[in-house]
């Protein structure tokens, strides 16, 4: 399951790629499921559909997915304690109680929900929960990069810091469209376009945001380096190959 579910990140980062390839000259905007989206106004928009505001909540907590595992541990009633694998359905099956949804949910909630499911055959059990094997932080990055790929997300880290990581910009590259990616809510995932280039060119990474677990980068490639690599010379019978850039 941890292979598929690399796999659908991998195939959700190549959608993304193409619906940036499709929209940059308009790059801002949300993405939802495959399609990059322009941002809706408030007005078009109820109260409890709102996307937040970009870069809103700088640590956020860990959400529980499939093949995740948790310990549960009761502290008067021993003989409950189990360890736990969420099912790809978003289920781990209690025992005594069944199955409980808990895909989505932080350490702090899913005790509470284990807590009242287990209410309902004890009295007010004391239970604590702790991540015992789960999908460690990570980044995305891709388009015009040395190594596109996964990487592992260690500790305080910027876009900057995350495209030297990822290898740096190739000779293709845009750097001043680089493209931010970031789930803001279950729902709702935001691109922000970052002028790393002028950045550096200010000496200035004021302007260069944070990561955060989950974040996805994306570097497009320059218009110069979108020109057909091989052109038709008239009447000669050969193709011109012009230098990339």
């Amino acid at each position: 399951m941890k292979h598929l579910r690399v796999a659908t990140e991998f195939a959700l980062t190549i959608a993304i790629t193409l619906a940036v390839c499709a929209a940059q000259e308009s790059p801002q905007g949300i993405v939802t499921g495959n399609a990059l989206e322009k941002k809706p106004s408030p007005a078009d928009v109820s109260s409890d559909q709102a996307a937040p505001e970009f870069g809103a909540q700088r640590y956020p907590r860990y959400e529980l997915r499939a093949d995740d595992v948790v310990d549960l541990f009761f502290e008067f009633t021993p003989e409950f304690n189990q360890t736990l694998t969420v099912q790809p359905d978003g289920y781990i099956t209690l025992r005594g109680v069944g199955d409980v949804h808990v895909a989505g949910l932080t350490v702090p909630e899913i005790t509470e929900t284990i807590r009242t499911a287990y209410g309902k055959i004890l009295n007010n059990p004391t239970i604590a929960i702790a991540l015992k094997d789960f999908d460690k932080p990570y980044f995305t990055a891709g388009g015009a990069i040395g190594r596109p790929g996964k990487y592992e997300l260690r500790g305080d880290t910027t876009v900057v810091e995350a495209i030297t990581i990822a290898g740096g910009f190739n000779d293709s590259a845009k750097h001043s469209q680089v493209v931010l990616f970031r789930r803001v809510s279950r729902d709702w995932m935001e691109g922000k376009v970052l002028d790393v280039k002028k950045m550096l060119n200010d000496k200035s990474l004021s302007e260069d945001l944070h990561l955060k677990p989950g974040d996805m980068i994306f570097v497009p490639q320059s218009r110069v380096s979108k020109i057909r690599r091989f052109i038709s010379v008239p009447n000669m019978g050969i193709a011109l190959n012009p230098a990339i850039p």
